[in-house]
This record gives C-alpha cells, structure tokens and sequence, in this order.
C-alpha cells in the first residue's frame, strides 16, 4: 500500500498534514518560469542512447555519509533514454490508454495510518506536492512545500497555475505511474547502478555544482538569482550533454530509480547491483515504509542547501506521492522498436 507520507525529500505524516493550513484556499503565484538569460533550448531526440556495459567507481564519500563507501561496479549494457521523460510523451500514453496518475485521484484516509477526524479535508483531496518559494530565509520544509489540491501533472502549480509544457519533465508522478508508463513504452526504471553510470560518462563524480545544469544560484530557498538561466524546470534540451550524449542527468528534476532505499553502498553487492530488498530498505527520514532512491539532485539543488548536483547523490523517496521536481527516465534491456 502506498502511503502518502512525505514531501521532498522527505517529511512525517504529522509534518505533511500541518502543510496543509497553509495552502487551504491558497493560489500558487507562477514564480517558476521566469528566466534571467535566455538560453537556447533546441529541440532533442527521444531516441534511446545505446551504452555498453562497463565497470566505473559508483558513490562519493566526501559530501554526504549515505553516498559512500566508494565501490567498483558493473553493470551490463542497456539503453537509455536521452532525457527525462516529458509531458508530451506522458501526454501520449495517457492518451491512448487512458491512465489516470494517483495524484489526479481522491485520497483514501487509510493511507495517513492516523484517525480519520485528524486529517484536514484538503489532504483527502486529489493533489500532490508543490515548491512555493516563501519570501525570508528559512530552514523549515513546511515553509517551501505544500500539499496543493488540484496540483497534477497536467496543471504542476495546481489549478489556477499554467498548464503543463510539453518538452519540461512529467512530475507529480508516483511510483506507480511511472511503472504504468514503462510498460507501456517497452522499457523499465533503471537500476541506482545503470542510472549513475550512464550520469558519470567515464568521471568520478565531485561536488562542484556544474555550470551546464539546472540548479539553483542564490540563497536557497528564497533567492535565486537564475544565472543558469532558469528559475524553475527547463525544458529538455536547454543544457549541453553529458559524454554519453545524455541531457539533464544531473540537475533539473530528479530522478526515481528501481532500488530501494538504504544509506550507504554495500561493499561487496557490485556486479549488476540492484539495491536492498525491501525487507531490507531503511530510509531514516521516512522509517514508516520502504523509499525507492532517486538521483541526479533537482534545479532546487544550492551550495547552501542541497549539494546534490552529482551523479553520485542519492535520497528516499517516498513512493506513492508525486512531487513537482521529481521525474524519471527510462532503461530498455533490448533495442527499443521504432
């Protein structure tokens, strides 16, 4: 059962519930699309990019505890898509299958593990988990996140937010959604290894937020200056590619991987690793159920906050709620058709 228990990266239930005296009735500004120097975003190709298998140094051990132990890992050949999955390709599968995301249906209370009378009706409602930026500096989760009726991945900033754009990243996706959608698109969610070798492109990963990646410059998490040229999510395409001719690897939205959550790298698992299973999952900011691990950092990523702007940086998510800087892409164990 999927329990909507966190935010980003993650909050208790108590802390998710109290988010929502503040957005009741609310109406998120757009303070997301405003750019300070334009930058070309030309248009990329969806075809998947084929890597052959190799051994590189996965992890990081330097910056934060649960990135390490640095190991030799292994991984087999695969495809992999060149970027996020975005809105017009979402849009595509919901069309012809007609899909209906978890955060575009009412939320059944059993999920909170808590009394009914004890969770505030908005939080019943459909929605999903929305960055609203405050105005001072803060420290405090519950002063940028907000549980927004309304908020899918069609409308990201919720109702009377814009719609979505077609070539950003699909977000507000559970678990459950992007597993609907690999499915239906012939590939699957790569593994923590596959993701963070085809990120690494032949470099050890370091802590020095990239000029050629989304992320945030300025005091996190009221000022952002936009020198990268965005304030919120780009558009795919809008920063140059990796070595493995692979965009927004690092930065932009993060990114869900199949293994579940555990700090720290087991030494000895390093041929084709898949994580721990989910008896074995821990994930000390959300101890009540098993995260899957996302990679990549996201553009809310700041030196002064969230240095997660690496191949190497990996957090618990929280599997059955969408957030709006969390995305995914695919891996395809064979040449996908067409």
């Amino acid at each position: 059962m999927m329990i909507r228990s966190t935010l980003f990266p993650v909050l208790g239930a108590a802390a998710l519930l109290g988010l929502v005296s503040a957005c009741s009735g609310d109406k998120t500004e757009d303070k997301q699309v405003a750019a300070a120097t334009p930058r070309q975003c030309p248009a990329i190709a969806d075809t998947p990019v084929k890597l052959a298998g190799g051994t590189f140094a996965m992890g990081e051990d330097d910056v934060y505890a649960e990135e390490g132990p640095v190991r030799e890992t292994t991984v087999a050949g695969f495809w992999i898509d060149p970027h996020e999955v975005t809105n017009r390709q979402f849009a595509a599968f919901v069309k012809a299958t007609g899909y209906v995301t978890i955060a575009e249906k009412p939320v059944d209370p059993k999920q909170f593990q808590v009394p009914a009378d004890q969770i505030p009706p908005d939080m019943l409602k459909a929605g999903s988990a929305v960055f609203t930026p405050p105005d001072f500096p803060s420290n405090n989760y519950a002063d940028w996140w907000k549980y927004l009726p309304g908020a899918n991945w069609k409308k990201p900033y919720g109702p009377t937010g814009p719609d979505q754009v077609q070539n950003e990243p699909v977000v507000h996706l559970a678990w459950d959604d992007m597993v609907a959608y690999a499915k239906w698109a012939g590939g699957r969610i790569p593994t923590e290894a596959e993701w963070e070798y085809a990120a690494s492109a032949g470099e050890r990963s370091k802590n020095v937020q990239p000029a050629e990646a989304n992320s945030w410059q300025g005091a996190f998490p009221n000022y952002n200056a936009e020198s990268d040229g965005f304030k919120g999510i780009a558009p795919v395409g809008c920063y140059k590619p990796n070595a493995n001719g692979l965009y927004d690897m690092v930065g932009n939205v993060w990114e869900v991987t199949s293994d579940f959550f555990r700090p720290g790298h087991d030494p000895d698992d390093r041929d084709n690793p898949k994580g721990p299973s989910e008896n074995n999952a821990y994930d000390p900011f959300n101890p009540g159920m098993p995260s899957r691990t996302v990679k990549g950092g996201s553009y809310l990523c700041a030196p002064n906050y969230c240095q997660r702007y690496r191949p190497a940086s990996r957090q618990g998510r929280d599997p059955g709620l969408g957030t709006s800087n969390v995305g995914f892409r695919l891996v395809y164990d064979k040449a996908p058709a067409g």
